[in-house]
């Protein structure tokens, strides 16, 4: 069992770590693309691309948010029984539906593009939604080859396509945008050509999915016929073995049929989609509300009202940095542990549990606190625009300092419901998922149309939301699975080490502001300096704090990659 444990222990966070590299690298890209894009569509074009993604992220969610991890689960526990050919014949169950699906819902999505605006009560989004249609077509197929590989534990698939799509995202997006701006077109579509870049990039990724796909596949006949298993740190497959000690690549017998397959599938990927269904629904009828009741009660024009939510976008992009680097986590440690379920491990499926809810809030913590401590001067560093009246800017601060804390939730809920959906309980976020939407809802409904809540009341609602469902999962985590959480190690000491690092980062942006103001000035390339400084001084005494309180310790490490290496540096025992 132990041995079982030490293999085991790289893998999932080789995983974990080159998403997280890839979702940094992405998140870095994507908030410096959106740094001149947001200036160049200003308020008004960024709310308008804000609406359009809802649409889109809720007809993405209904043909795709559930296959990834179908795939993955399905596939992982096959590979780990060592039965590679029905690993394989559940990708070809999978494409060709949804391939269909990805069709349906682009047509869907295209012809009825004028019903969608309206009923986000933003009818110039339309060209924007137009424009992304393919879009859906394409992750649906990107989505059954990133659930193929992950089942394989092979995350490089997923990061390389994500850098594909990110990188043509800005690159096409900013080029398309400068064009129109410079062309005199209104914020409308400079908004549409901005999100071309979506539809390019990922049309980008097909081929690229197809031929790692051949390399998987290839990596698994070599193993058979050589007789040796591909080790379980090649980047190309871990390790799976039958019963018999080799990897078992045999034809599947007559209970293995298409429409079985189908149907198991089905079963694992229709809850998640529901339960992801539901928060992409709860934000296409948070913003329709948010827009009606600007427009309705506090008698804003459409454009004002679009101008209005773009503010929100901005925070919005920033709040979503801290669970990018939480769902690589996630999506690892789905196959990671339903594989040791597979093999009727527990105890390997408890460490792996533990690690993560460690890591997720070693990482979580301190960078929630530090948007929190620092959002005035990330907004004024990052989203600079004279335009903007002092009103604005601090309406935009009020709301980042909510959305800081409500993107901790969001970090754990990833979490949580990933260890569900690793113990076979996805039907858990059916029940959560709907509590937290209404809430969200009613919440924006009534605190949007107080002239001194305003757009800001949409920011509360997203807080309470995430806050109780991530509530309700860590509940039913306690009720349905054996293993419980570690209160002391897993979030006190996390918690006590991120206040300390926020109040450090907080006083020294003020000492440097104070004290810089006379050298360098007030303007946003100062502040750039004194947060840079703020966050460096931060990060030290984060590092500092969480080995001499033991927060963080060798074993934890051990399951990094290269994670022996950076204990000796750190000198953690």
């Amino acid at each position: 069992m132990h041995e079982t444990h030490d293999l085991k222990k790289p893998n999932f966070l080789k995983g974990a770590a080159i998403l997280a590299a890839t979702g940094i690298f992405v998140k870095i890209i994507g908030a410096l693309y959106k740094l001149p894009l947001f200036r160049l569509m200003g308020d008004e074009g960024t709310g308008y691309f804000q609406a359009t993604y809802n649409v889109y992220a809720l007809l993405l969610a209904i043909s795709t948010a559930g296959i990834p991890v179908a795939m993955s689960r399905l596939v992982s526990s096959a590979a780990a029984r060592g039965d590679t050919s029905l690993a394989k014949r559940y990708f070809s169950v999978a494409m060709p539906v949804f391939i269909a699906v990805g069709i349906i819902v682009m047509l869907a999505m295209f012809i009825f593009a004028n019903e969608l605006a309206q009923l986000m009560n933003s009818t110039l989004a339309v060209y924007g939604i137009r424009v992304l249609s393919p879009a859906v077509f394409f992750v649906c197929m990107i989505a059954v080859f990133r659930g193929y590989a992950q089942g394989f534990e092979n995350m490089i698939p997923t990061a390389a396509s994500q850098i594909v799509e990110v990188l043509s995202k800005a690159v096409i997006g900013i080029i398309l945008a400068f064009l129109l701006v410079r062309f005199g077109y209104e914020a409308q579509y400079v908004s549409a050509g901005a999100i071309t870049g979506v539809t390019i990039g990922l049309g980008l990724c097909i081929p690229l999915m197809m031929w790692y796909k051949r390399k998987i596949d290839r990596s698994i006949v070599r193993s058979d016929e050589s007789g040796i298993s591909v080790s379980s740190n090649s980047p190309e497959l871990p390790e799976r073995r039958g019963t018999n000690g080799s990897l078992n690549t045999s034809e599947p017998n007559e209970s293995s049929s298409r429409t079985k397959l189908f149907l198991q599938i089905m079963k694992v990927s229709i809850p998640i989609t529901l339960s992801a269904s539901f928060m992409s629904i709860m934000l296409v009828i948070d913003a329709s509300v948010v827009s009606d009741r600007l427009q309705t009660i506090l008698k804003l024009t459409e454009s004002e009202a679009m101008a209005q939510y773009g503010v929100y976008a901005k925070g919005l992009s920033i709040y979503n940095l801290p669970p990018s680097l939480i769902v690589p986590l996630a999506v690892s440690i789905i196959p990671a542990i339903a594989g040791a379920i597979a093999r009727k491990s527990r105890d390997e499926a408890s460490i792996i549990t533990q690690a993560s809810v460690k890591l997720t809030n070693l990482v979580a913590m301190p960078a929630c606190a530090g948007i929190m401590v620092l959002a005035g001067p990330i907004l004024k560093a990052l989203y600079y625009d004279p335009r903007q009246s002092p009103e604005t800017v601090a309406t935009m601060t009020t709301i980042l300092v909510i959305l800081g804390a409500a993107s901790y939730f969001v970090c754990f809920q990833h979490l949580t419901i990933a260890v569900l959906q690793a113990n076979g309980h996805e039907r858990v976020p059916l029940m959560t998922f709907p509590v937290g939407a209404i809430l969200k809802i009613a919440i924006s409904y009534y605190l949007v149309a107080n002239p001194d809540i305003g757009i800001v009341g949409t920011a509360i609602g997203t807080l309470t939301c995430f806050a109780v469902i991530t509530s309700l999962n860590v509940i039913f985590i306690t009720m349905k699975i054996k293993e419980r959480m570690k209160v002391v190690n897993g979030f006190l000491k996390p918690l006590f080490c991120a206040i300390i690092m926020a109040a450090t980062a907080y006083l020294t942006y003020e000492g440097a502001y104070m004290l810089g103001s006379g050298l360098l000035g007030t303007n946003y390339k100062a502040v750039i300096v004194y947060l840079a400084l703020a966050i460096l001084t931060g990060v030290i005494v984060y590092t500092v704090l969480i080995v001499i309180t033991r927060t963080i310790t060798k074993e934890d490490l051990s399951y990094v990659p290269k994670g022996e290496k950076l204990a000796k540096i750190l000198k953690v025992k």
